[in-house]
């Protein structure tokens, strides 16, 4: 069993290869990446059972990582993790390929009943993330929020300005210019007819968006 880890943190990556390595006697070998641009070289040059991946990684954010390495090999399991509740970008990751997706305050013991799952060939999702599919699916393209239509990017930077960031802030977490982020900030008041940050601040507080 072959498992990538994909953390920007060493310290993280070391203590999921310690999990893994003291639960599954067949791990014969783990790699460990620290950004997007490293996993995706490493899946290019080798092959994986599974990868273990956060969302939140310099540059090429895990959303985006997660469909460059389903577009080279489709087969190849993806499991997301992430400090972030699962209403942000849980289903996200599903429709975007992810086999299952858990948070960091999820415990060891979950962590490896989802690889487990998931490299049987089925799927992971929590009993909350469960809810929230069946939620979508009752509501149906109808009933869809309005952040629903903001592409990965857009809705990460209106996470970070419903949590009061500015827009350098933005751009220095996101590794983009501020340019760019203001131009991210247009799109999404275009697209969820909205005229301020006070009104994005508060749609995504009332529907449990930010931390």
């Amino acid at each position: 069993m072959r498992i990538l880890i994909v953390d920007d943190h060493a310290i993280v990556r070391r203590g999921l290869a310690q999990i893994l390595l003291d639960a599954f006697d067949g791990l014969s070998r783990h790699e460990e990446a620290k950004d997007g641009q490293e996993a995706y070289a490493k899946v290019v040059d080798h092959d994986f059972d599974l990868v273990l991946m956060d969302i939140s990684l310099p540059g090429r954010n895990g959303l985006e990582v997660l469909k460059q390495l389903k577009q080279i090999k489709p087969q190849l399991p993806v499991l997301m993790l992430s400090m972030h509740p699962e209403e942000q970008y849980a289903v996200r990751a599903l429709k975007a390929g992810a086999a299952g997706y858990l948070t960091k305050g999820s415990a060891p013991d979950e962590l490896v009943a989802a690889v487990r799952r998931v490299l049987q060939g089925g799927k992971y999702v929590s009993p909350t993330l469960s809810e929230l599919l069946v939620s979508e699916l009752a509501n149906g393209m109808q009933c869809k929020e309005r952040h629903e239509s903001l592409s990965d990017r857009e809705f990460q930077v209106g996470c970070r300005i419903a949590s009061g960031k500015t827009i350098t802030e933005i751009a220095t977490d996101l590794v983009l210019s501020a340019k760019t982020v203001s131009t991210y900030r247009t799109r999404i008041l275009e697209k969820m007819q909205m005229k301020s940050n006070a009104e994005i601040t508060t749609y995504f507080i009332r529907n449990g968006l930010v931390d």
